[in-house]
């Protein structure tokens, strides 16, 4: 083997080079102690790794962590808008507008007007009367009638003089034409469509004809949902609540139905925020508390002051109808909130509590009245307590609605015991003392009063009506009448007119 170094340049010979260029291997040093690498029979091992796509170099970076990002929004296209935008409350007006004619209707002949005189007439039982047009704005003023009645259908407000009417007819001649002071009570029940809502609206229209003052609360639930302002009243234990706004709505609908009280000049002093005249009329003084809700409930509290005087020949005074529909809402608790943040009970607002005093018996009206009320089974809560002292009230004033067949009834026959047939109230439910102390004294003439289905004669001078009007376009014969009569449930007057007039095949 030659020098790996030439003599005459000291250059490295090919040889030497070639030798330098090869790579060591470098030995590391093997530890027994450790364990060689695992064996795996995993499927994924046996195949290459996935080609990975070429990154696109026209995409952004992908933000490290902590770096900020951008986002750019694209400006969206102004959208043209046809027309005048909706006015706040306008969308609500349109829904609870309430139509009273419809001139597409025919007009039928020989149809008798509402009055004091038809309301009595037995002859009239069976027929469809008109409701005068002085009358019918009262009504609309009080919000007597409802969205879902069909008033829209006819040419002019009409309603059916059915047995319950007679009898209520029968009963405002008798407390006008013979100057009672005695108040009458009743609490209207019934299946649903069964026309309570309209029977408060036939004795509103009575009390109208006969010259009485009405005041109406046309639903219940306005007053327990939330729906309006409430605050405590100062110097009240326990604390009482007030609704400002409602209440000088509820003075302006008094004003405005009642042109009675422009008749009417207030006869004593009261402490007002504001002054008054010495001989202010009672619908000045209504409209007064309507303008501003700050002194509603001091002005609507005047007004029943000089309302509940008893009569003299200087300052005369006539009989009351209170009505309000839709009870089980006020037999709750509300949506309502004390500063305890707890809910607020519907007996300690005030305009309900001073309903229910004279609902109750615990209060009379002086000069005579009445206080009727119904409830609603469309649209109710469930409130168990009152549902069950209607039921014994109902039970104790008609025997034919008694429990005639009971499970216990063969063994207290065997044992010779007698049973009530009354339902009684069940020791393990906790019941709402504050409504059965409502309807605790049977003796202060709460009468509860149910509603049942037409008869036949009823059904039919309702489809002749109907017919005459043009919305039933069939002939009104004994087969027709007893199929529709049959199909609503037995003369419901609501499903009666859902067959006979809304349907459409």
């Amino acid at each position: 083997m030659g020098p790996g170094t030439c003599w005459r340049c000291l250059a490295p010979t090919r040889e030497a080079a070639n030798i330098q260029a090869r790579p060591r291997l470098r030995v590391l040093p093997f530890n027994l102690s450790q364990s060689t690498a695992s064996i795996s029979t995993t499927a994924g091992l046996s195949y290459p790794p996935p080609k990975l796509s070429r990154p696109n170099p026209l995409a952004p970076a992908t933000p490290f962590r902590g770096a900020k990002k951008i986002f750019i929004k694209k400006k969206k296209k102004d959208v043209e808008t046809k027309g005048r935008p909706v006015a706040p409350g306008e969308r609500k007006a349109f829904r609870k507008r309430i139509v009273l004619s419809n001139t597409n209707a025919l007009e039928v002949t020989g149809m008798r007007d509402l009055s004091a005189e038809t309301m009595v007439d037995e002859n009239t039982r069976g027929k469809v009367v008109g409701i005068p047009g002085l009358v019918v704005d009262q009504l609309r003023a009080i919000e007597a009638f409802k969205v879902s009645q069909g008033w829209g259908y006819f040419r002019r407000p009409g309603t059916l003089v059915r047995e319950e009417t007679v009898q209520y007819g029968h009963l405002f001649q008798k407390m006008s034409d013979q100057h009672e002071n005695a108040t009458v009570r009743r609490v209207l029940v019934g299946e649903r469509a069964s026309g309570k809502s309209t029977l408060l609206l036939q004795a509103m229209s009575m009390a109208f004809v006969r010259q009485w003052v009405v005041i109406n609360i046309p639903e219940a639930q306005d007053l327990s949902i939330g729906h309006t302002e409430y605050g405590p009243l100062p110097g009240t234990s326990p604390t009482q609540y007030i609704q400002k706004v409602y209440l000088a709505s509820l003075l302006s609908r008094i004003a405005r139905a009642n042109p009675l009280l422009s008749t009417l000049q207030i006869s004593q002093s009261h402490s007002l925020p504001i002054p008054l005249q010495p001989n202010i009329s009672l619908d000045r003084l209504a409209l007064l508390g309507a303008s501003d809700p700050e002194i509603s409930h001091a002005i609507f509290m005047a007004l029943w002051v000089e309302l509940t005087t008893p009569s003299t020949p200087e300052h005369p005074r006539p009989k009351i109808l209170l009505t309000l529909d839709g009870l089980a809402h006020i037999m709750k608790s509300t949506a309502y909130l004390s500063a305890q943040l707890t809910a607020i009970h519907a007996h300690d607002l005030t305009l309900v509590k001073w309903f229910l005093d004279y609902l109750s018996g615990f209060r009379a009206l002086p000069n005579g009245g009445m206080v009727l009320v119904a409830t609603s089974e469309s649209n109710h809560p469930r409130v168990e307590t009152l549902r069950l002292r209607l039921v014994q009230l109902e039970a104790l004033q008609d025997p034919s609605r008694r429990i005639l067949h009971s499970a216990i009834q063969p063994f207290l026959d065997a044992t010779g015991q007698e049973h009530s047939q009354i339902p009684q109230l069940d020791p393990f439910v906790n019941y709402d003392e504050r409504v059965l102390d409502t309807f605790k004294d049977e003796e202060k003439g709460i009468k509860v009063q149910r509603l049942k289905g037409l008869n036949m004669e009823e059904a039919r001078g309702l489809m002749e009506y109907w017919a005459k009007s043009g919305m039933m376009r069939a002939k009104v014969s004994e087969g027709l009448v007893g199929e529709k009569w049959t199909l609503s449930g037995g003369g419901l007057v609501g499903e009666l007119e859902k067959g006979c007039v809304r349907l459409r095949v």
